[in-house]
């Protein structure tokens, strides 16, 4: 993906298409792992936002990914198996709880995962240098929001791909929610993004839900169909003449 590049339908159908491969190993892969979990795994990416996150991580080759907020491990797994598919690239994970270290395989972790337990405000220090992409799902208010957009967004150099969950459950992001203050914060920089949530976004979620089936991509990993995530690159920090 050139440097830049519009994170847009446009996009994400052409890298559905390129990596179709190697996404139905790793959808395949997921299954089986979301499987063997016998209920231990409550799974936070729905299909479509995690194929897309997968497909930017392979087109973008990181050298370094940071994930916020971790949960089970379901979106650490995803991350993961881009990494090692693109054969580079380290995950950084940061969360105040610990159930991922004993879901996620060793064989997706040895060698490219670093897990942080704590609170990411009092850990930044912690944070590497040089982050080529931004995964966020975490605490879902609009006060942790306005913390990271403050202080974690500006040590991410513009054009970064970042990618943050639970934005559009509905048509429209709830005041006073983490949804809320990014989006401000986005609109406060004329910064687009793009979304494959039912609710927010029918008509690209209806094209992206075509397009997998005709790649033979369409029996579901599980059963999550909302896909709130939205994508977009980071804009340029607005400077105090700004």
């Amino acid at each position: 993906m050139v440097a830049g590049t519009e994170i847009d339908l446009r996009l994400i159908g052409s890298l559905y298409r390129e990596y179709r491969d190697p996404l139905a190993e790793v959808r395949d892969a997921q299954r089986a792992f979301l499987d063997g979990m016998r209920g231990r795994m409550t799974p936070q990416l729905d299909d479509i936002e995690a194929e897309i996150t997968y497909l930017l991580l392979r087109e973008t080759r990181p050298e370094t990914v940071m994930e916020l907020g971790t949960f089970h491990g379901w979106s650490t797994t995803w991350i993961l198996s881009a990494l090692r598919d693109n054969g580079k690239g380290t995950l950084h994970s940061f969360d105040i709880v610990d159930n991922v270290v004993a879901n996620v395989p060793e064989e997706l972790s040895l060698g490219r995962w670093e897990f942080h337990k704590g609170d990411i405000r009092e850990n930044l220090a912690s944070v590497p240098d040089s982050i080529e992409y931004l995964f966020v799902d975490a605490a879902h208010n609009g006060r942790f929001a306005k913390w990271y957009l403050a202080e974690l967004f500006p040590m991410i150099a513009p054009g970064t791909p970042v990618s943050v969950h639970d934005v559009f459950h509905g048509r429209y992001a709830l005041p006073l929610t983490e949804g809320a203050a990014v989006l401000s914060w986005l609109r406060g920089r004329d910064t687009e993004f793009f979304t494959p949530s039912r609710r927010r976004a029918p008509a690209p979620h209806t094209a992206l839900l075509e397009l997998r089936e005709e790649l033979g991509l369409d029996k579901p990993v599980h059963t999550g169909r909302n896909n709130p995530m939205i994508y977009f690159r980071m804009p340029r920090q607005r400077g105090p003449l700004d």
